[in-house]
């Protein structure tokens, strides 16, 4: 289970985490893609879906998991959230209880579980982030997204102490900038959490990156070779050897 968490709005967090999903796929691997933010999902916009069943109809027991799957045509499945509303952010404990479920439920069936979570530090954003295998934090060179990840990773400390979560750096200039964001984080986080915080590895800015999302097409089927999409394709080699 490989969680894509961020601590503000704006970075690229589904974008990141649909592309990797669909790398991961294009390994060989069986992936999907859970859209678990519960306040304002949107990955199935940027896919250009129109699903019949969602995460609202999964958690309200109309449908099964497996039933509001979708098969993407690129190789990777979607479990969509509740696009364009606000009604899955304030969920009770046993709605809440049926989320944390979904992941273990899906990885039955799938080698990757990629969990798309809302931007923020909410309860649910924090319960997601330190029940995945893997926690992917997204931070771009913004003043405020390095203060707003950094929140993330503290929290995270606090809520799974044997967590190793790992930085990508989205919309980087270049290595060196990339550098330079992780440094700052790792200097960060050596000490103030006693902890050092490895690197992914970067994705660099690349002007086909919202070109596809306009089309509402995966990167690494419309511009297959662009920067972005070797980037996010060596991404998915480190964390699936």
């Amino acid at each position: 289970m490989i969680a894509v968490a961020s601590g503000k709005g704006g970075v690229g967090k589904t974008w990141f985490a649909i592309t990797l999903a669909h790398a991961l796929a294009q390994l060989g691997r069986r992936a999907v893609l859970l859209d678990a933010d519960l306040g304002l999902a949107n990955a199935d916009v940027q896919l250009g879906l129109a699903p019949a069943r969602d995460l609202g109809a999964v958690i309200a027991g109309r449908a099964t998991a497996e039933e509001a799957l979708v098969a993407h045509p690129a190789g990777f499945y979607v479990l969509p959230g509740r696009s364009g509303s606000g009604a899955l952010a304030e969920l009770g404990a046993a709605e809440m209880q049926a989320v944390l479920a979904l992941p273990a439920q899906l990885a039955g069936s799938f080698q990757h579980v990629v969990l798309d979570i809302g931007a923020g530090i909410g309860p649910a954003q924090r319960r997601l982030l330190a029940a995945s295998d893997l926690p992917l934090v997204l931070a771009t060179e913004e003043p405020t997204s390095l203060t707003d990840a950094y929140a993330v990773l503290k929290l995270l400390a606090q809520d799974a102490p044997q967590a190793a979560p790992r930085l990508v750096v989205n919309m980087a200039a270049g290595p060196a900038a990339a550098r330079r964001v992780h440094g700052a984080l790792e200097a960060a986080t050596r000490r103030f959490l006693g902890r050092g915080l490895d690197l992914a590895g970067l994705v660099r800015r690349d002007a086909k990156v919202p070109e596809a999302i306009r089309a509402q097409t995966p990167l690494l089927t419309r511009h297959p070779t662009c920067a972005a999409a070797a980037d996010v394709a060596a991404i998915a080699r480190s964390v699936a050897p």
